[in-house]
């Protein structure tokens, strides 16, 4: 008889009917110890209830929208092993491996053997198989940080194809970098799961990795027992793990009045805005509602054009006429190319950015002669390459030292600033896809030379399309530096959630007047944006005028 415990509600506080708003697993399920099974949600937090042992679900007694309370049960749990126990432990030892088996088979094998047909225990197939599988390794997708559904642009490797530990398998790309999964070890490709434009995450199935000898060991007791060849395929859905996609593209479109898949903080934001969360698409994990879900939700809304008069032209996004559509070819030849996939990114980033940020933009050139002069004859000594972007970098963080809120953010609620207390500073970095802006880190505890030869590896990880999505985040300022290029002034977009940014140009020798007469110097122009609902003007005019101060004696930089 199956060994059943009850997995029951365990101690959530004080909280009475907290609804089930996800079900992780469902009848028949098998389960490892502490993997979740249901989630909760409470008026204060999210919480997920663990099994207590490993085993198989049954019984499930909940569904997505019950409210359950300490002490409720939720299913039952049969234990691993559990049907094993009435075999007496002698007995069994006493047995043959094959014994089992022929117990089991007895009347199939007499047969067999009466119509002189090979008769193959399966019992030493089995051991076969197992020790085959021992030799077997899943890989998975690895931490890739926060995104849910990476799409898989490349696929570098294929069925029996033999690879070396940390060889690429393939290559995904995410919204702001493109990543190669290694192999975890050397060995043999086996049961690859995955094709390209297949959309993964952290700890999907992706292949088996096989060591040497692996192989036949499996493939040939399953055709000595005459089992069918779509046995693998038939385990593959469990690997793969269909169903969780498929029930968060559900939850996507839940009716009015249903739990919403939201935090805490998500729904006080979206009561205070009247927004109903059944009517919200989240991006989230497993379609997961955030305040920035609710925000896009709301700016949807208020731009969505009225109802147009009968006749009257059709207008775009807040009343504003959309462009209108032409057939270029009637005027020569064209040519249409698809927009790299960074580009159409960056487009919706700094296009939010744009709509959501009230920019003002405050212009002033530095005098560099005498930092341009240091520049060049410290090259030599550095030990690495010095451009002009440390030096700016640098005089960034001391200037935010001095006025720290040009480095903060903006609550999502808009009532409060989040002031940090460290210096990360993010640099646009020109890549053959479009900008990649990579962050250094503790930049107030760096030296010049030590920012110099990280920017210079960030940079060319950026170019290489390499960067870890963990290497472009957490910015609290940013540099784009056209110098290298040319031109003057320009706007630069705020990077939002960031209040400021800093556009670098291209220095240009110019006659200026030191009181006597006119001198020829190296003037460096600088273009700050800055979100005005954080930074009035006379706060950016004292940052740009303490940078301008910098640049121009960095004999400041180590005050």
């Amino acid at each position: 008889m199956a060994n059943l415990i009850d997995v029951q509600v365990p101690d959530i506080g004080d909280f009475q009917g907290v609804p089930v708003i996800e079900l992780l697993v469902k009848d028949g399920d098998t389960v490892a110890k502490d993997q979740a099974l249901v989630v909760l949600e409470s008026d204060k937090s999210t919480m997920e209830v663990p099994s207590p042992e490993g085993g198989v679900v049954r019984g499930l007694k909940v569904k997505v929208g019950d409210k359950l309370s300490k002490g409720d049960r939720i299913c039952r749990l049969e234990l691993e092993g559990a049907a094993e126990p009435a075999k007496p432990a002698a007995k069994a030892a006493a047995e043959t491996p094959a014994a089992p088996a022929q117990k089991k088979e007895g009347k199939t094998a007499d047969k067999a053997a009466a119509r002189g047909d090979l008769f193959t225990a399966p019992e030493p197939a089995k051991a076969a198989a197992s020790s085959a599988a021992s030799a077997s390794l899943a890989v998975t997708v690895p931490d890739i940080g926060d995104f849910q559904g990476v799409p898989i642009i490349e696929l570098l490797v294929k069925d029996g194809d033999t690879v070396e530990k940390d060889q690429a398998l393939m290559v995904l790309e995410s919204d702001k970098s493109t990543m190669e999964v290694p192999s975890p070890g050397a060995g043999t490709i086996r049961g690859l799961k995955v094709k390209v434009g297949d959309k993964v995450s952290k700890g999907d199935a992706l292949l088996s990795l096989e060591g040497a000898g692996g192989a036949p060991a499996v493939a040939a007791p399953a055709k000595a027992q005459g089992e069918t060849l779509a046995a693998p395929a038939a385990e593959k859905p469990a690997d793969a793990q269909p169903a969780a996609p498929v029930a968060a593209t559900a939850e996507a479109a839940v009716p009015a009045g249903a739990n919403v898949h939201a935090g805490p903080a998500t729904r006080k934001f979206a009561r205070e805005l009247g927004v109903d969360l059944s009517k919200v698409v989240g991006s989230g994990p497993k379609n997961r509602v955030q305040i920035e879900d609710v925000q896009r939700f709301v700016k949807q809304q208020m731009t969505a054009p009225a109802a147009a008069a009968p006749g009257a032209a059709p207008t775009g996004g807040a009343g504003i006429p959309p462009v209108p559509a032409q057939d270029f070819s009637l005027y020569g030849e064209i040519e249409t190319t698809p927009l790299a996939r960074i580009r159409k990114l960056s487009a919706t980033f700094l296009h939010r950015s744009w709509l959501n940020v009230p920019h003002v933009t405050q212009q002033d050139e530095a005098d560099i002669t005498e930092l341009e002069a240091f520049r060049k004859s410290a090259s030599e000594d550095a030990g690495v390459k010095l451009t002009l972007l440390p030096f700016v970098m640098k005089a960034v963080a001391v200037a935010i030292r001095q006025y720290p809120e040009m480095g903060c953010s903006l609550s999502p609620d808009g009532g409060s600033l989040i002031m940090k207390k460290y210096c990360h500073i993010g640099f646009a970095a020109d890549t053959p896809n479009g900008l990649l802006v990579p962050v250094v880190r503790d930049v107030w505890g760096k030296t010049l030379t030590q920012l110099a030869a990280e920017t210079a590896e960030l940079a060319k990880k950026a170019r290489d399309g390499k960067l870890k999505p963990d290497e472009m985040k957490g910015g609290c300022f940013s540099i784009s530096s056209l110098g290298g290029i040319g031109g003057s002034f320009f706007t630069p977009i705020v990077n939002a959630p960031e209040v400021g940014i800093l556009g670098v140009s291209r220095g240009v020798m110019k006659p200026v007047w030191d009181g006597k007469a006119f001198q020829p110097r190296l003037m460096l122009p600088l273009s700050l944006s800055y979100d005005h609902r954080v930074i009035d003007g006379a706060y950016a005019a004292r940052f740009i005028v303490a940078l301008v101060k910098l640049l121009g004696d960095i004999r400041r930089l180590s005050l």
